[in-house]
């Protein structure tokens, strides 16, 4: 079935229907088979420009999409927080139509207060895309996830997958809820009561504060990175406490199932989420949603700039279809 995007922003998957997450989903297959080439390029977006806006620190994501652009033949111009006019006193609007009086074409922006990139795409011209607004959403996280969930198990649909961690505070966990839940998967959110979001039950996942109980069915394990910043405010008896109760290593590995496969967003506080056996460990997905980072946002500049979706070079199980259907 052929798939159109309509949309000019990516803001968060909250807003999106099953269909437009499939479509992304498809197109970054299209592109993760670009990246498995000899030579990684295409002409996609050439003559674009895209403007990498972070004001919160970032690795993965910011590297992730510059190496997307490059890959679709786009111009790049980088922004960080320090050398932007924000820190003279310019407000983040005119900051915004400063940069679009330039004629560029799409605006990625990471921003330490949640509804950042929503309040700019409100007057932007260029299309603009959240790569994480405060504790709201980090949407091409979420995609990353799907994504590299959809390509191991070949489908999300009746999948149960588990997150666990600091989920009131974590964006990562918000885009996974939208998204998961939108394609068919049972999610359960497992935390210390004191991270965990009041009434987050009406959104259709399941709580629990026992790991065990967490794991027991559980087809993906999705740690969360503990905010260490979180701890000035009490939030949490200690961080000892949070690893012997919530950290995933060998022995606990073995509560789940043997297929069970592990996945962390990034960065990693080895020995505290997980132990480095685990974390580097064969069950481990960490460093493949970091290669298909790239393909997921390849896909979303090119959608987002008006491209039309690349047939798919052969047939692939749909994600909210059992294998084989």
């Amino acid at each position: 079935m052929t798939r159109e995007w309509t949309r000019k922003d990516l803001l968060g998957l909250e807003e999106l229907s099953s269909e437009e997450l499939l479509l992304l989903l498809e197109q970054a297959r299209a592109f993760k088979e670009v990246s498995l080439r000899p030579i990684k390029k295409v002409p996609a977006l050439r003559g674009r420009t895209v403007v990498l806006f972070f004001l919160e620190p970032s690795t993965r994501t910011r590297t992730s999409f510059e190496l997307a652009a490059k890959r679709l033949s786009a111009d790049i111009l980088s922004i960080q927080a320090g050398s932007s006019s924000l820190s003279k006193g310019e407000t983040l609007q005119d900051t915004i139509r400063n940069i679009e009086a330039m004629k560029v074409d799409i605006v990625v922006i990471r921003h330490a207060m949640s509804g950042a990139p929503r309040l700019v795409a409100r007057t932007a011209v260029s299309s603009i895309v959240n790569a994480g607004d405060g504790s709201h959403e980090h949407p091409t996280q979420g995609l990353v996830d799907l994504y590299t969930i959809w390509e191991k198990k070949e489908r999300i649909a009746g999948l149960n997958v588990t997150i666990v961690g600091d989920i009131a505070h974590s964006r990562v966990a918000r885009s996974n809820l939208w998204g998961l839940t939108k394609l068919g998967a049972h999610v359960t959110l497992c935390g210390p009561p004191t991270l965990m979001p009041a009434g987050i039950e009406q959104f259709g996942v399941k709580v629990t504060y026992n790991l065990r109980e967490a794991m027991r069915d559980a087809d993906i394990l999705m740690l969360l990175r503990l905010q260490l910043e979180r701890q000035t405010q009490n939030l949490l008896p200690s961080i000892r406490e949070y690893a012997k109760l919530f950290g995933i290593d060998r022995e606990k590995l073995a509560w789940g199932k043997p297929d069970l496969l592990i996945m962390h967003p990034g960065p990693v506080n080895r020995g505290i989420e997980l132990a480095p056996e685990v974390a580097d460990g064969p069950q481990s997905l960490i460093y493949d949603q970091v290669t298909n980072g790239v393909a997921v946002r390849m896909a979303v500049l090119y959608l987002v700039s008006g491209g039309r979706q690349i047939r798919k070079a052969r047939p692939a199980p749909s994600p909210t279809q059992p294998v084989g259907v």
